[in-house]
């Protein structure tokens, strides 16, 4: 048998893909994969912060183009880009364990050389690289005189920018905040990023985006002869905690136009913790709750099971425990629009909106 997988061209991307590549070949030791690289619109369009292109499928419209004329039989994506609906037909059939959510900070190479290791040790108003306003907002309650602007690129270009070595580019940046996961993924491959992580965010300064950390493949969801070869790479836990997240999200309208963070856990005895907060851009207003629900009740009430639960089929997975998860997602949602979280995100979008001209119309954001 033989699959072709679509990515996107870049390093990490095309990393991540071959990462499932030789999971499954180790599954399947006769099945033959191919990788499609495909050029996606975030990756052409370079010069305008994410939070300003409004695009949903910025990094998924092209694949997904491709999975659906059946050039590619399933897509490999970093979760976080992956917004709660999809397009109809498709599905995220697999979640694959979950590495590192939370953020990393990698400090400029002279300053670290100089024993600097974290943002605690630079200057009150060092001026920090980062695309995703989930990270401003909530560093800007910690650090309210850093400067925080938008950086793009790839992670091999951003790093090219804060180096600066050749001193080519204008901007001066102290030090860039990114996903650990992806941080360490490239260490795997590329010894540029070797040593390069100098210090990792705790969840108390800095709650990580929907779905961080995460790898989810994407197929149509009739092909179940290449769904059934994915299901071996599932992760039971990582899957209930992503469901909780996006289902979190989804009740918030929420992408990077409007910071929105969790964190999730499976505590003893099948306990799902989701926290959940809301941020406006300066960091000033915030509301942050905590729910827990039980994944293995005594009993469960008589109900119509979903065929998805935001997006994602669950596989050999209870259908009882994605309903919960998918439930405290939403009802921790509920808990903060009572508490008046709508208000936040919508000076947060409108602000956002304001700060420079929204070069394609709706704004929607990818958590990166």
């Amino acid at each position: 048998m033989k699959l072709v997988a679509g990515s996107r061209k870049s390093e990490l991307a095309m990393l991540q893909t071959n990462f499932v590549k030789s999971l499954l070949k180790k599954a399947n030791p006769k099945l033959e994969i191919e990788i499609e690289g495909i050029v996606t619109k975030g990756d052409k369009v370079l010069d305008v912060a994410l939070s300003k292109i409004g695009e949903k499928s910025l990094f998924t419209k092209e694949l997904e183009v491709a999975l659906q004329e059946g050039k590619v039989q399933f897509l490999v994506h970093s979760l976080k880009d992956m917004p709660t609906t999809l397009p109809e037909g498709m599905v995220l059939s697999t979640i694959l364990e979950r590495e590192s959510p939370e953020d990393a900070v990698v400090i400029r190479k002279d300053l670290a050389d100089k024993g600097i290791k974290s943002l605690d040790q630079l200057e009150k108003t060092a001026l920090i690289g980062s695309s995703s306003l989930r990270r401003k907002a909530q560093l800007k309650r910690k650090y309210p005189e850093f400067r925080i602007e938008s950086v793009r690129g790839n992670l091999n270009t951003r790093l090219k920018k804060l180096d600066n070595v050749e001193k080519s580019y204008e901007t001066e940046y102290s030090a860039l905040i990114l996903a650990r996961a992806g941080l360490e993924r490239m260490a795997r491959q590329n010894e540029t990023f070797v040593g390069r992580l100098s210090e990792t965010l705790d969840t108390k300064t800095c709650l990580y985006a929907v779905g961080q950390g995460a790898l989810a493949i994407e197929t149509m969801a009739t092909d179940e002869k290449t769904i059934e070869l994915l299901s071996s790479l599932s992760h039971e836990e990582t899957t209930l905690r992503v469901v909780a997240e996006r289902s979190f999200m989804k009740a918030l309208n929420g992408g990077c136009s409007a910071p929105v963070a969790v964190e999730s856990k499976i505590k003893d005895d099948n306990i799902l913790a989701l926290t959940g907060g809301v941020f406006s851009l300066d960091g000033k207003e915030s509301i942050i709750k905590t729910e827990n629900i039980d994944l293995c009740p005594a009993k469960m009430p008589k109900i119509k099971y979903p065929f998805d639960y935001v997006g994602i089929v669950r596989g050999k997975i209870d259908k009882s425990k994605m309903y919960l998860a998918m439930k405290l997602g939403r009802e921790l949602a509920e808990q903060l629009i009572a508490d008046g979280a709508m208000k936040i995100l919508e000076e947060a979008r409108a602000a956002n909106e304001d700060a420079a001209p929204n070069t394609f119309g709706q704004i929607f954001d990818f958590l990166m």
